[in-house]
């Protein structure tokens, strides 16, 4: 994980979900969790990206 994906994971979860997984379901899902709430986006966008 380079600083880049962390400093966007902070502050833009779904862009950086976007940048290691491409726009499918799990760019959706972090969108999704990142309009409701912002914690959880940035939480998921942790989790998908250390995958």
């Amino acid at each position: 994980m380079s600083i880049l994906t962390i400093i966007l994971n902070i502050f833009i979860p779904p862009v950086g979900v976007a940048m290691n997984k491409g726009i499918g379901k799990d760019f959706l899902i972090n969108l999704i969790l990142t309009l409701i709430f912002f914690v959880p986006g940035v939480i998921h966008a942790f989790y998908v990206t250390a995958k």
